[in-house]
């Protein structure tokens, strides 16, 4: 049996709401449907109600179920860089274009697939039969460093630095605009666009969103465009995305948040990636720190930049 996701309620708040913080390649309505179905317990004690209202130091326990067999995933010899591996987990530099998991249009040609093919049957399975090995996600476009658990045990414990904060998930990224100041803080929360479902967008929490905080700094002003350094101290869906357009300076190449902008280089997407993951192996406790160097079109883009400067 898998061994439940454990959690400690920081503050009042719903018992959905709390598991969606602290789980996140969970989705909301997952978690929901695992409160339902008698899978969590508070305090040792089963809840089946989404909207129960925690305390501080509630002790809350997931058990999510088994994943099925894997028999509707295919593997496929798609090339990874590799940046860590072992047997208890590996890190990957994610290429533009590769999604993450299987999704409506991208059945069969995502990083599990490839992952599949890679690692066999050792992945862990608590991210579902869709998803083994999942710990967190990029988006499509997003380039760099993504870890994948090959087991349960390992899944628990990365999933767990997360929701704590102690994994470090530092991202590269180009901005249009110039910042006034040379660091700062975004904490607004984020949730699905209440018009566009292809979107995310700032949500207040009472109407759905999740609460998310970006920490920024300029690396180097580029006249009109600007490179930031982010960390993440949350990871909701298109973060630093929605967060960089909230505060008027969009990723470079957006097509969701910086539509109607030209950049005059051909890129494969927004100019974002996912430069280091730095965390604790969970076996052995030593420190991991993995960075994906920038592709060649982040490269590229730089130079043209600093051209148009000088």
């Amino acid at each position: 049996m898998t061994e439940p996701i454990v959690l400690t309620a920081a503050s009042v708040d719903r018992l959905d709401r709390t598991l969606a913080d602290g789980i996140e390649h969970l989705s909301r309505s997952r978690l929901q449907a695992l409160i339902e179905a008698g899978q969590v317990c508070v305090n040792d004690t089963p809840c089946t109600q989404k909207k129960y209202k925690l305390k501080p130091g509630d002790r809350v326990a997931v058990v999510v179920p088994e994943a099925e067999p894997l028999d509707t995933l295919v593997p496929l010899a798609i090339d990874l860089d590799i940046l860590y591996e072992d047997d208890d987990l590996l890190v990957v530099d994610k290429p533009a274009g590769l999604v993450v998991h299987p999704a409506p249009g991208h059945a069969q040609d995502t990083l599990v697939n490839a992952l599949l093919y890679h690692c066999g049957d050792r992945l862990s399975g608590i991210g579902g039969r869709q998803r083994p090995g999942i710990v967190h996600r990029l988006d499509k476009d997003t380039t760099g460093a993504i870890v994948v658990a090959k087991t349960d045990l390992a899944h628990q414990h990365l999933q767990a630095q997360i929701a704590a904060k102690t994994a470090r998930r530092e991202y590269l990224g180009i901005v249009y605009g110039s910042p006034r100041t040379d660091t700062g803080t975004v904490a607004l929360p984020v949730g699905r666009h209440p018009q566009d479902r292809k979107k995310m967008a700032v949500v207040e929490v009472d109407r759905g969103g999740r609460q998310a905080v970006t920490h920024w700094r300029v690396l180097e002003r580029l006249g009109n465009h600007t490179t930031m350094h982010f960390q993440l101290e949350t990871g909701r869906t298109h973060q630093i995305r929605v967060h960089s357009a909230a505060i008027g300076h969009p990723i470079v190449g957006d097509p969701l948040y910086a539509s109607g902008r030209a950049i005059g280089v051909n890129l494969p997407g927004q100019a974002l990636h996912a430069w280091k993951l730095t965390l604790i192996h969970p076996r052995t406790g030593a420190q991991i720190a993995a960075v994906a160097e920038p592709p060649l079109t982040f490269d590229k883009l730089l130079r043209v930049l600093r051209n148009r400067r000088s």
